[in-house]
């Protein structure tokens, strides 16, 4: 079906280069930009049809475009104030909102609610609910954080994460800790399983029957996991599991071992048996710096997939369950790639240390 002739389009020079300027300039919304060139093709003497195939748009979108802008000029082009109900809050209480929460607490509180700083403004708890969200402010939550203050904590970076990145030829980086004390716990009564709409209940009370310290070492370049249970945590267990290690890695390797200050790591009987075994070379991470350990990593996934919500009668039991999940991990061991450089961790820690020093000013 031919298009109806449609009213020719007149423009005059200011309305050209103002046109044009929305057409080309960056800064301008897309679809303002292509109501423009509507109305320009329509100028140089186009149909609806031929400035529709032009743009590569809809003939009753250009259609429409043309008409407003006969109707309206370019007054038309722009984008009318939407239906509904109109703002409430102004954008001064909106600022009130956000710079009595951040600069300022309640007198009787830590922090604000949206209630109590909704009654200390004279607005409704969902506004002050609704701005929050929009800006992201969430006062009632308080994350931790801790810096190092290993002198040596540079020279630490660089060394641990120089062998994540670039380990040693005919080397194997293992990450060496401890998981002490690991609780063998069990309900007073038997868990409730899941059901629809009802998450599997468990009693808050439990039954304490012994503890066990679990010692993992894990090859950072396989994902592999050399590991062994004790009842106690001392250096004598380390030395028995260093001696695991040796048993478990070929002769024709070294052992490069990334683990943190514990003194049990210290004592006089492993630097002697460091001594008798110079393939093994000991790397410490810095001091309250255990995030750079990856075996921590690894304990996590054991911790939320096995131990946390795990019922356990006795020490042998729990032995037996982690001794399982480690061999299941082991036929299909799944390696942490370490991604940052030392540089890029310290220039982390130097903007978070500006950050804090800014804020105390």
């Amino acid at each position: 079906m031919p298009d109806p002739v449609a009213p020719a389009v007149t423009l005059t020079d200011a309305d050209r280069d103002q046109l044009t300027q929305w057409a080309r300039r960056a800064t301008s919304a897309n679809a303002l930009a292509v109501r423009s060139r509507i109305v320009l093709a329509a100028a140089d003497g186009l149909t609806t049809s031929a400035v529709a195939r032009k743009l590569d748009i809809n003939v009753a979108t250009a259609r429409r475009w043309r008409a407003r802008f006969l109707q309206h000029g370019l007054d038309g082009l722009l984008d009318e104030p939407r239906p509904g109900r109109p703002r409430t809050v102004a954008d001064a209480q909106v600022e009130a909102v956000i710079t009595r929460t951040l600069e300022t607490t309640p007198k009787d509180a830590t922090h604000w609610s949206t209630r109590s700083l909704a009654a200390e403004l004279g607005m409704s708890q969902t506004s002050v609910s609704r701005i929050w969200r929009a800006f992201g402010l969430q006062p009632h939550r308080q994350d931790s954080w801790k810096l190092s203050k290993d002198p040596q904590f540079v020279d630490k970076v660089h060394d641990v994460v120089g062998l994540y990145l670039n380990p040693p030829e005919a080397a194997v980086v293992l990450c060496v800790d401890e998981k002490s004390q690991i609780q063998a716990l069990d309900r007073t009564a038997p868990v409730l399983p899941m059901m629809p709409g009802t998450p599997a209940r468990a009693t808050h009370d439990y039954v304490r029957s012994g503890t066990s310290s679990l010692y993992a070492a894990l090859d950072v370049a396989s994902g592999t996991v050399i590991s062994s249970l004790h009842a106690r945590h001392r250096a004598i267990e380390f030395k028995k599991f260093l001696a695991k290690i040796d048993a478990e890695v070929p002769d024709e390797f070294a052992v490069h071992v990334v683990l943190d200050n514990a003194s049990t790591h210290k004592t006089p009987a492993i630097k002697r048996w460091l001594t008798a075994h110079p393939r093994f070379v000991l790397h410490f991470t810095p001091t309250s710096s255990s995030w750079l350990n990856l075996v921590e990593r690894w304990f996590g996934e054991l911790t939320t997939k096995k131990l946390r919500r795990g019922t356990h009668r006795s020490v042998r039991a729990l032995n037996a369950d982690i001794r399982a999940w480690i061999a299941t991990w082991n036929d299909n061991p799944r390696p942490y790639v370490w991604t940052k450089t030392a540089d890029d961790i310290l220039a982390s820690i130097a903007r978070y240390c500006t950050k804090i020093n800014d804020s105390r000013h």
